[in-house]
């Protein structure tokens, strides 16, 4: 993986909110970041995480990515979305409890519903449509100004 590449977001799971990296159309953590994000100490992770793969629940090769890192020796590990639910399914804290029932609920909202819908997103999409709209009609009106030449006429018009 490449930093300078990847994208940044933030994951906020009841009120615990992580820094993750977003590339290749998933979210990617470090151990230290899962420990946070599950309240749990690193130790705990790191044994889930060999557990996961050792047992062939996810092929550690397509679910793990070294990266460096600005002011670290050494490459960093961060592990895909995959992982990190997996963890999630196995961490015994408050925080990994509220991450199952988190999740729990959106897959029984998906199965029922047969889809799922990204709120934030979707608010987003309509903004940008409304903000789309304004701007056509604005090009729709430079046409009937006098002073706007011909060929700046005919880039706007459709046909």
């Amino acid at each position: 993986m490449n930093p300078d590449n990847l994208s940044k977001g933030q994951v906020i799971v009841y009120k615990n909110t992580v820094e993750v990296r977003l590339e290749k159309e998933t979210v990617w953590l470090t151990q230290k970041q899962m420990a946070e994000l599950f309240d749990t100490e690193r130790s705990v992770i790191t044994k889930h995480l060999r557990n996961i793969f050792e047992s062939k629940e996810l092929e550690e090769k397509s679910n793990v990515q070294k990266m460096h890192l600005a002011h670290s020796d050494k490459p960093v590990l961060f592990y895909n979305l995959d992982a990190i639910i997996s963890v999630g399914y196995r961490v015994n804290s408050k925080q990994g409890t509220q991450f199952r029932i988190w999740a729990t609920n959106v897959l029984r909202k998906h199965l029922v519903d047969g889809y799922t819908i990204n709120e934030n997103r979707l608010k987003s999409a309509a903004h940008k449509y409304l903000e789309l709209q304004k701007t056509l009609k604005l090009l729709g009106n430079v046409i009937h100004f006098k002073g706007v030449s011909d060929e700046a006429k005919g880039l706007i018009r459709e046909d």
